[in-house]
């Protein structure tokens, strides 16, 4: 293995191992750091959604934009761009979201509950796979978004400073009414209730951000990347997530082997598989999976934001249509969204071809 190599795993074994402690240090179990669940929570902690278990501004999503961008500059690979599919990208983020909150995680997330035991997840990575190669076969008959402009540094720092905003918010809890409460929410139970001290989640953040900048690492770029060309570099690093994470929860105590009695999971093999297929789909579309999106944002990378953006307009919907799951299951109408959005996905990687 050459310097890239050692370079992805050990930034993989890392956030393997810190995504346990984060358990341990109060963050829900299994949900060490989730892209997906974490927006979720911060949609609701700014009341876009109101499902009072799952309200927090998650400090880890900031530190990770941030993260990004510090190791961008760093690396000189700061630079606004975008403006490709701007719109497509929003309601692929939307999507993404949805089928991640049926399935209840992101790709990152999967591997975190693969690593504690829940083999709920391997339905849930399965499909996943199914997603991408779906996707892979839109790659290979032209499809393509356009090409991405080259922007203004205006553009390039909004979601940086949309961040620093996130971080000023979760440390004055501004309280604009003492009736109602807000601007800002948080769960008083369930998984939004559950969270590691400020410092820590914004450290955890950083060093993620900064380290995922540099590997690059995206699972459903991984895949991607095997499928077409054998190229192993992302897998060695999501490889790394799991043996990092799967070590510090059987030293930590949290390994718990089997489908049933899984923290913040359902048993509902058919829609945990249709979830990730869903987010598999739009992430190829999209370029990236959710980790990816919002590294690229960091970067300056408008697209990544706008996805982002999306994202987060997606659990908002999810909760106040109903549509995310539960530990009891997913629910009718996200079952039905999810199938909508599979037809809607495949309906945008066949018309948006090259000629």
């Amino acid at each position: 293995m050459d310097r890239r190599d050692w370079l992805v795993i050990c930034t993989g074994l890392l956030i393997g191992v810190l995504a346990a402690l984060l358990v341990k240090w109060g963050n829900p179990q299994n949900m060490g750091f989730c892209i997906a669940c974490f927006l979720r929570d911060i949609a609701g902690g700014l009341g876009l959604h109101r499902a009072g278990i799952v309200q927090y501004l998650r400090p880890e999503i900031p530190g990770l934009v941030l993260g990004a961008t510090l190791a961008a500059l760093i690396g000189r690979e700061f630079k606004s761009k975008g403006g490709s599919g701007t719109i497509i990208r929003f309601l692929l983020g939307i999507f993404m979201m949805i089928g991640a909150l049926v399935f209840l995680g992101c790709p990152l997330r999967m591997l975190l509950r693969l690593g504690g035991g829940d083999l709920n997840a391997l339905l849930g990575l399965a499909g996943f796979v199914v997603g991408i190669v779906a996707g892979i076969e839109f790659l290979k008959r032209g499809f393509n978004l356009g090409r991405a402009q080259t922007g203004s540094l205006a553009a390039a720092l909004i979601m940086p400073l949309v961040s620093v905003v996130i971080i000023l918010l979760v440390i004055y809890k501004p309280l604009f009414n003492a009736e109602v409460g807000g601007p800002i929410f948080t769960s008083a139970k369930g998984p939004g209730s559950l969270f590691a001290p400020l410092a820590i989640s914004l450290a955890a953040g950083l060093i993620v951000g900064f380290l995922a900048q540099r590997a690059r690492l995206c699972l459903s770029g991984g895949i991607r990347d095997y499928a077409l060309t054998k190229d192993t570099y992302l897998l060695k690093g999501y490889g790394a997530i799991f043996v990092g994470v799967l070590i510090a929860n059987l030293i930590l105590g949290y390994f718990n082997l089997g489908f049933v009695d899984q923290p913040v999971a359902h048993t509902d093999g058919v829609w945990n598989f249709m979830g990730m297929a869903l987010v598999g789909l739009a992430g190829i579309l999209a370029g990236g999976c959710p980790l990816r999106q919002l590294i690229m944002s960091g970067q300056g990378d408008t697209d990544g934001g706008i996805t982002v953006l999306g994202m987060v307009a997606g659990a908002a919907i999810a909760h106040n249509f109903m549509l995310a799951s539960s530990p009891a299951g997913p629910t009718p109408y996200g079952k039905i969204v999810v199938i909508i959005g599979l037809i809607i996905c495949a309906g945008i990687g066949w018309v948006c071809r090259e000629a």
